[in-house]
């Protein structure tokens, strides 16, 4: 027996588990779990566990799954940077924080957690003795509700006091977050406010200017608007009210145990904290996969024909599709790269977007199309190496169970979420697992479609020729290097964050840290944009390195995977050593860290005439490059002036 395929076997049964079968199945599933763990294969529970922790379960499932986690043997043999993680609350956060801490390691984070006592948050950010401060946070949560606001003026307030109460609230809340910053370099999180579900005023709460609803309102638009580029802020406001107030504030719990609401809602909030941390490390998905037939259309295109598929206006089924690819639209626009996985006729699995007049996604919209007849974890596959991104950045959508169970099993990076059978319930089905989380917004992700359909261009390009030197000239490619600027600073976060494969150490730095770097002349950072004759990649490179003595020590060297092998490699050393040269320094070090997914870096180094320092029982390599000996290396890159 493979204990490994009896575990995803019984995370399969459990996850497609139908009319109450969830709780037998769950049960069946823990036991395997355990007979594993017994057995001594920590790290296949320790794969399918993750697989496992996904925000439809239950409460009492996910704390069950929280103390199989707990016993879990540490990582070994592989280098993983540990997120320093504290939780201050205004209310008891014992059962949030456990819930965090399993959602994030169901991203593959790990973390270090340091819980403040019930309500005294304000103590322990002023306090520079606190114990918050003797932890050396990354990332400090402030979770918070309606209760801690301290400027209400009350119902009968004029709107002059109520706007002066709003400034002084979201002032003190701002010098909290600059004195945490200044005292520890740490990015914050905090949770905006979600008003009570009572509304004094009935229907004009929102339209009386001293209404409680209408100064939580305000608050929060003033929060928004003052945090700073190291503060994040968790909508609590919004998820409240998608549960639903009533649901949310569960008034009993708060005031039997000071908890913000109930334990089956806990999942959902922390679930949501999670994921935004878990965007800020870079662990939110990349790319949509679709299927096509009864996924994006009803009916099935080679035997319907473009005439018999539902989308579009006129009955509930076709506008239920139409809704959908609004969604996935707007997913687009955004950033979120979509493909398609079809077992089809390409002709016909493409004819509905190039002739159907109410499909909302066209041909355009998608970055890598495959219809074929393969099985679709092999397609998968292909599409992961097409796009030049990792199986763990796609989410596949099908709405056979068949197919779901196919992909969980032999591709179990992707992430595959159940389907409901009703098309009206696609997007829900999607948005809850919060896969696309954002920590912030760069300029970037609005063309990243563009990116990758440029990306294509060039992989024909150079299949058109077997000179890579010629081809490589033939792309007109030109770079333009820079300082971390302000304006930058957003997508150099985003990936340093989001990089794993060309990355040689994987250090993970919040906007908090990237900044303190950029303000300390110890420091060297720089960035690469790229552009060539089929159009501009945007910002693809980042190198982070601090001068110690007589050397320049790389920190952190890492690039996106659409521009591998195209000399920016080179272009950057050789803008880095003569920047260490004009400084007087000698030497050029730097170090690999491996992790399961940055193998392709192995050699970087050596590739480049670094020679080799040392080599750590970890894994781990040291190199260095003597400056005095360094001749410039070779590409086809020009380099073009930095505006400004």
């Amino acid at each position: 027996m493979n204990p490994k395929v009896d575990l995803v076997e019984g995370l399969e049964r459990f996850l497609s588990a139908k009319n109450g079968q969830g709780p037998e199945r769950f049960g069946l599933f823990v036991e395997l779990l355990k007979q594993a763990s017994e057995q001594g294969c920590q790290e296949d529970v320790r794969s399918v566990l993750r697989s496992a922790i996904v925000p439809t379960l239950d409460y009492t499932s996910l704390r069950g799954l929280y103390r199989l986690k707990r016993h879990l043997s540490p990582m070994v043999g592989v280098s993983q940077p540990m997120l320093r993680l504290a939780v201050l609350g205004g209310f008891t956060t014992d059962q949030l924080t456990q819930l965090i801490d399993l959602f994030l390691f169901g991203l593959g984070i790990c973390v270090e957690i340091y819980e403040a006592e019930y309500g005294v948050f304000r103590q322990e950010i002023i306090d520079q003795r606190s114990d918050l401060y003797q932890f050396r946070p990354h990332l400090v949560y402030i979770a918070t509700t309606w209760r801690d606001l301290a400027h209400y003026p009350g119902p009968r307030a004029s709107a002059a006091q109520v706007a002066d109460a709003v400034t002084q609230e979201v002032a003190e809340w701002r010098n909290l977050w600059n004195t945490a910053h200044e005292r520890a370099g740490c990015q914050i999180v905090m949770d905006n406010v979600a008003p009570p579900p009572w509304r004094v005023f009935a229907n004009q709460e929102a339209a009386h200017p001293a209404s409680l609803g209408r100064y939580v309102t305000e608050v929060n638009r003033g929060l928004a608007g003052e945090s700073q580029r190291y503060v994040s802020m968790h909508d609590v406001d919004s998820l409240s009210a998608e549960i639903g107030r009533w649901t949310w504030h569960d008034e009993r719990l708060y005031h039997h145990a000071k908890l913000p609401c109930a334990p089956e809602i806990l999942v959902q909030y922390a679930h949501s904290v999670a994921a935004l941390v878990g965007a800020m490390r870079g662990a939110a998905k990349k790319c949509l996969v679709l299927d096509l037939d009864n996924t994006i259309w009803g009916g099935v295109i080679g035997d319907d024909g473009l005439a018999g598929i539902a989308i579009g206006q006129g009955d509930p089924e076709s506008e239920a599709f139409l809704a959908f690819q609004r969604y996935l639209k707007g997913l687009r626009d955004r950033g979120v790269i979509l493909a398609t996985c079809s077992k089809n006729d390409e002709r016909n699995a493409r004819e509905p977007f190039e002739k159907h007049a109410e499909m909302v996604l066209r041909l355009d919209d998608i970055s890598c199309f495959v219809a074929n007849w393969n099985d679709k974890a092999t397609n998968l596959r292909v599409i992961a190496q097409e796009l030049n991104i990792g199986l763990s950045s796609l989410v596949f959508v099908d709405d056979s169970p068949a197919e779901r169970a196919l992909v969980r099993r032999f591709v179990p990076d992707v992430a595959v979420p159940e389907m409901p059978e009703d098309p009206a319930e696609y997007i829900w089905a999607i948005a809850r697992h919060r896969y696309f989380e954002m920590a912030e917004i760069a300029t970037e992700d609005f063309q990243r479609t563009e990116y990758y359909k440029a990306n294509a261009e060039r992989k024909r390009a150079e299949s058109a020729t077997m000179d890579i030197d010629a081809y490589l000239r033939s792309l007109e490619m030109w770079a333009r290097i820079d300082v971390v600027r302000s304006e930058t600073l957003d997508r150099t976060v985003q990936l340093i964050n989001k990089s794993n494969q060309f990355n040689l150490t994987t250090r993970r730095y919040s906007v908090a840290q990237v900044m303190g770097m950029v303000q300390d002349s110890r420091w060297v950072t720089r960035t690469v944009c790229l552009a060539d004759r089929f159009g501009d990649s945007g910002l693809i490179s980042v190198l982070l390195a601090r001068v110690e003595e007589q050397s320049l020590e790389i920190n952190t060297w890492l690039m996106s995977c659409r521009v591998l092998k195209r000399g920016v490699e080179a272009f950057l050393l050789n803008q880095l050593c003569a920047l260490a040269r004009s400084r007087g320094l000698r030497t050029l070090s730097g170090e690999y860290i491996p992790t399961p997914k940055n193998e392709l870096v192995r050699d970087h180094y050596a590739s480049l005439g670094f020679r080799g320092r040392g080599v750590h029982p970890d894994g781990r390599t040291e190199w260095y490059l003597d400056l005095d000996s360094w001749t410039p290396l070779p590409h086809f890159i020009k380099e073009s002036p930095v505006d400004g």
